[in-house]
């Protein structure tokens, strides 16, 4: 049977190979061909940007807004609403024609730079052999030009991010389109595009210390909190995502009101900044990770607004309840616009929740976090001190994202069993496979460290940073530490090309290893870098920390 569609973005990918009928992640054929499109017109939007500044010309920050977001938009399960991507692709469109007009030389310009096609042509040209991840016959080259674009999608985000606190990098922006660009660029070799793949860390890194200070220099440095994950007797709104600023606004609007707010999954940091806490409304955390959504949001029953990725599509039981806003969508749910430096208004959200019973509770007690780089700065000389005296024997980064696959019970059981000298440094989502384990401490200092976030993962790298540092060692990867992460979507694939960038290596990365690897590209990554898929959790104890473990 003829594909209807190609996505291998996600871990979760059919059969680790990838999506042909349908997404695994909910999107339709129909929809996955218009993300397509997206991706498509955006890279060619991209080129013509990267012309004009090449003309000595200054690219709008609406303009690199928009690319930004168009990316987020079609990262896995971010946003499922067709007719939101066909309006961005209308809207690209029309950018990409007005800096045309204002470029001196389109001599050079690929096809999809100059393709400005009517919406009743949208179906037929997504159809083509020149969009799609297909598009590219040599499958090395496919293989790295996905691996840039899922790495951009990434950097993207964490733009996205920052831009919502009026924050932008002009050379991150510009770096992220050159190289979006240059996917399209059929004279570039496997060797240059595996030196543009490690650039894109370098960015990384750079997109990443931007959303680090735009949040920090907003909200404080977190600090190490304990939040509640029972409920109160009021209602509620329960909010996920990633984006602070929705968070604030939200917070702000329901002040007085009588309805509490409530952190989902990615949300969950928030409560470690030091600026949210003078909300008494601000109650706890509800539930886990995102794709317990479809139970949890019905036991919640009150609304629940997510501000970015990790939607899962809504049951009919709450439906009516989800609201989305920024790059999210959801066909048949309520959306929020609202641009940078706009105030969004949460009113409806705000009135509904007055209308709904406070949430049933699903768990009792709390959990601690906020070890981002600040916080474990301030407890350097206590760290240091463990470990010389062998106290604390070794550190395990055990970051990254969450998902469904049976096979992630081996995080569960890797943390359980580690050894009591082991402490494991965490941020993103994959926390819950092991938040709520009671590991108990080393002389006062937590056996899980959690940072907070995925956009939260330049933390760990400057605590590694900082510890070689410390120890006056040459090399990062001289120091007690070691990586088992867990991936899911393209915010871990430019976490992952930061680190390489960083020069860490041996980095094991499960529960599989993404599909969009070719064989040869997987193998430069593993003579280069020492990259390696996980085994049993008895298997990997025992490669990190000896027969004793």
């Amino acid at each position: 049977m003829e594909n209807r569609m190609f996505c291998y973005q996600c871990q979760e990918t059919a059969k680790g190979t990838g999506c042909t009928m349908a997404g695994v992640c909910g999107k339709s054929a129909e929809l996955a061909a218009m993300q397509d499109l997206l991706v498509y017109v955006t890279k060619g939007l991209a080129a013509v940007t990267t012309a004009y500044r090449g003309e000595g010309k200054t690219v709008r920050a609406e303009v690199n807004h928009l690319v930004s977001v168009n990316l987020f938009t079609t990262i896995t399960n971010a946003n499922f609403d067709r007719a939101a991507v066909v309006a961005r692709i209308r809207e690209t469109l029309a950018a990409k024609e007005t800096l045309l007009a204002e470029l001196s030389d389109k001599e050079e310009l690929p096809e999809a730079a100059l393709w400005n096609g009517a919406e009743a042509e949208y179906e037929a040209k997504a159809a083509s052999c020149e969009v799609g991840v297909l598009s590219a016959q040599n499958e090395d080259i496919r293989s790295l030009r996905e691996l840039i674009t899922y790495g951009l999608k990434g950097l993207a985000a964490y733009s996205k991010h920052a831009n919502a606190l009026l924050r932008d990098n002009e050379e991150v922006d510009a770096f992220l389109q050159k190289a979006l660009a240059a996917t399209l660029d059929d004279s570039l070799s496997a060797d240059e595009l595996v030196a543009l793949t490690l650039e894109t860390g370098r960015y990384g890194v750079e997109g990443m210390a931007l959303l680090d200070a735009a949040n920090t220099g907003a909200y404080g440095n977190p600090e190490i909190t304990s939040v509640d994950i029972g409920v109160r007797s009021n209602s509620g709104i329960l909010i996920s995502g990633h984006d602070l600023k929705d968070l604030e606004q939200l917070l702000e609007q329901t002040a007085g009101t009588g309805v509490d707010v409530y952190t989902h999954s990615e949300m969950l940091p928030a409560h470690y900044y030091p600026a949210f806490k003078k909300y008494p409304h601000f109650a706890g955390n509800y539930g886990n990770a995102w794709w317990k959504q479809r139970e949890e949001f019905a036991s919640f029953n009150g609304p629940i607004l997510m501000t970015t990725n990790c939607i899962v599509p809504p049951a009919e039981s709450y439906k009516d309840r989800l609201w989305t806003t920024g790059a999210a969508g959801c066909p048949g749910c309520h959306h929020i616009e609202g641009g940078y430096g706009e105030v969004k208004d949460f009113s409806a959200v705000i009135e509904q929740a007055k209308s709904c019973a406070a949430p049933e509770e699903i768990e009792t007690g709390s959990i601690v976090g906020g070890f981002a780089h600040e916080q474990v700065f301030a407890l350097a000389d206590k760290v240091t001190a463990a470990v010389k005296s062998g106290a604390i024997r070794k550190f395990v980064v055990m970051a990254g994202c969450d998902g469904r696959m049976k096979s992630r019970e081996y995080y569960t059981e890797f943390a359980r069993r580690l050894p009591e000298d082991v402490v494991i440094l965490t941020a993103g989502c994959a926390k819950y496979r092991y938040n709520k384990l009671e590991l108990g401490d080393i002389g006062g200092i937590p056996r899980l460290l959690d940072a907070g976030q995925c956009n939260d993962s330049y933390s760990l790298a400057l605590i590694a940073l900082k510890l070689k540092e410390v120890f006056g060692l040459n090399d990062v990867n001289e120091l007690p530490i070691v990586y088992n992460i867990a991936w899911y979507e393209q915010k871990a694939v430019i976490v992952l090309l930061a680190l390489l960038y960083l020069g860490v290596k041996n980095i094991h990365l499960g529960p599989t290893l993404p599909a969009f690897l070719s064989p040869n590209v997987a193998k430069i990554l593993v003579d280069t870098f020492g990259i390696a898929g996980i085994g049993t959790a008895d298997e990997d104890l025992k490669l990190f920390f000896g027969e004793s473990a």
